[in-house]
């Protein structure tokens, strides 16, 4: 069973890797090489250096960095982030669905060039009234499946608004590998509404590319930490999916002012306990999964 010690105790000799954070300028690099996008300003510190102290204390191996909306897509600082630790990051960029095609050539340059390795679909950065399953979308979707990098969907406004889309996409487009943000947003089911949203997560398993970020969890709890409420979501989701298809991730630095750092990990492994999940399926989660899924990366 889980326990609550140090990172590395709990998983043996796997490494722990985190699935989902983000880092930013501070603001002596955005007034110089850096800058923040107008308007999306962070309030929260996400320096590389504090970063990399936050991974330190609580003993986490790596991480998949998330393009942030502070930068939007200015790539350039997690890029050098990147080419600094090449072993310990792996990046995840930002899809630019421009109705004039341009962000299909500016993905491949990221992940040819740059040597990202998954991008992110905000659906709220699609033209007004455009779905994801709009030309640029697919053409998107399509090409992330071919430079073999999978898509991560943030459902920030619920599932339920992008369901058909994701099942679309995902039933026409095999090949690309899909990544479900922060449990799609899904929160422990209150009434029949967000039930039937929660039984449309747990379908997509049948979509074998499909995999689940149990991630950002004071983001989905109805509870304050350790966030228990969300054991039975985590059971199922491994009941449907296999825990080879989950993945921890702490949404880095949005969780610091919420639990810590270190108490996003405390929180996992409390929920693992409470389900309770084999120590086999925590290492999944707490690292394998992730490990697995990009290949040549975090290698021993």
């Amino acid at each position: 069973m889980a326990s609550s010690s140090g990172a590395h105790n709990k998983t043996n000799s796997t490494k722990v890797i985190d699935s989902h954070l983000h880092v930013w300028a501070s603001p002596e690099e955005a007034a110089g090489k850096y800058p923040y996008f107008p308007g999306q300003e962070p309030t929260l510190r996400g320096d590389l250096d504090f970063l990399l102290q936050s991974l330190e204390e609580a003993g986490v191996d790596g991480a998949l960095i998330v393009q942030p909306i502070n930068h939007k897509f200015d790539h350039s600082l997690v890029t050098s982030v990147l080419k600094k630790y090449p072993n310990k990051f792996v990046g995840c960029c930002l899809a630019n669905p421009a109705a004039d095609g341009s962000g299909l050539k500016h993905l491949e340059e990221l992940i040819l060039k740059d040597g990202y390795r998954a991008v992110r679909f905000n659906p709220y950065l699609w033209p007004s009234g455009q779905k994801m399953t709009n030309d640029i979308g697919k053409r998107l979707f399509s090409k992330a499946g071919e430079l073999g990098v999978p898509v991560g969907f943030m459902c920030m406004k619920g599932l339920d608004l992008h369901i058909s889309e994701i099942q679309e996409l995902c039933a026409e487009f095999p090949s690309t590998v899909v990544l479900l943000d922060h449990l799609s947003f899904c929160k422990p089911p209150t009434n029949d509404e967000e039930s039937f949203a929660f039984s449309e997560l747990l379908k997509l398993s049948k979509f074998p590319q499909v995999y689940i970020k149990f991630s950002a969890l004071f983001r989905v709890s109805r509870m304050p930490f350790p966030y228990q409420d969300l054991a039975p979501l985590l059971s199922q989701v491994v009941s449907s999916f296999g825990a080879n298809r989950v993945m921890w991730g702490s949404d880095f630095p949005y969780v610091v002012p919420e639990c810590g750092y270190k108490g996003g990990i405390e929180a996992v492994l409390s929920i693992a306990n409470q389900v309770p999940l084999s120590s086999s399926d925590l290492e999944w989660i707490m690292g394998k999964t992730v490990v697995q899924l990009f290949q040549g990366q975090w290698v021993p």
